[in-house]
């Protein structure tokens, strides 16, 4: 019995892929030195074959190394299960954040690398933290390769950053030559930040080539008084489109799965993780 299940999960959906988008709110040393919000943090990833990590605020760089390794602890292998790659610390004036993917090894790879230069000249520096676009290659889906495009949106500015995501589509599309793209992160798309008037005006939104995977009434907040859709996923590229479940979007609730208060909830993230999943490849016979 045990056997059969193994051999029905190996061929089965256990190929898919599971992609999510955490913002981890502020994350560096002093969440690394709190055990049950360092459980939390890794278990979240673990839960993903490729994760885009947001607003990770650590100045001298050694955090987020710190992380990969507790979390490749976990795991027993000639090697570590999970690989990343981070941006540089982007922002404007003293204030930085990174964004960063960690990936599991054994399906995902990294193909390319693009950091957005933000340089458009009918718009310079348009993102408070431009995106860091990372090509990946996959060995277990139908789509082998697709572009993800992440964005933590200054929230004074929510409605020109999104709007402004056309433009990289537009520009990283002539950079690769891929058609299969996911755009994902904190879009501050909620609670004020966008009002339902400015959504129009919104390129990404009004363009039908693009699907939005997540509507206005998802909630990703952790706090019990709002009710926010701040985090996003976008989709463009047909084979991309038909790749992904729509009834696969999830909100990952970790106060309900730990059994949290608001406040221990709170001191991991003030979000939840979205995650999406990307179907596996169609086998023959």
């Amino acid at each position: 019995m045990q056997l059969a299940l193994f051999l029905l999960l190996s061929l089965g959906g256990a190929l898919s892929l599971k992609i999510c988008s955490f913002n981890i709110q502020s994350f560096g040393e002093s969440k690394l030195s709190k055990p049950a919000v360092l459980n939390v943090i890794l278990e979240s990833i673990a839960r993903c074959d490729l994760m885009l990590v947001m607003e990770i605020k650590d100045a001298k760089g050694e955090a987020f190394p710190q992380l990969m390794t507790y979390l490749n602890s976990r795991y027993r292998g000639r090697k570590p299960e999970y690989g990343f790659v981070i941006s540089q610390r982007l922002g404007r004036k003293s204030y930085k954040e990174q964004y960063a993917f960690i990936y599991r090894q054994r399906s995902i790879s990294v193909k390319s690398v693009y950091q957005y230069p933000d340089t458009q000249a009918d718009d310079v520096d348009a993102f408070a933290r431009e995106p860091f676009v990372v090509w990946f290659s996959s060995t277990t889906t139908d789509i082998k390769e697709f572009v993800i495009i992440p964005i933590h949106t200054s929230p004074e500015a929510a409605v020109k950053e999104i709007d402004e995501l056309y433009d990289v589509h537009h520009n990283v599309s002539q950079h690769w030559q891929s058609e299969n793209f996911i755009i994902m992160g904190d879009f501050n798309a909620a609670c004020g930040y966008v009002p339902k008037r400015n959504w129009r005006n919104i390129r990404l939104r009004s363009d039908t080539k693009f699907l939005w995977l997540t509507d206005d009434k998802l909630d990703t907040s952790v706090k019990h008084s709002t009710n926010c859709a701040y985090d996003r996923v976008v989709l463009h590229g047909e084979n991309m489109i038909k790749a992904v479940r729509a009834d696969s979007v999830e909100v990952y609730d970790f106060k309900q799965a730990f059994g949290l208060t608001e406040p221990e909830a709170l001191a991991v993230s003030d979000h939840f993780p979205l995650c999406i999943t990307v179907n596996a490849a169609r086998r023959s016979g």
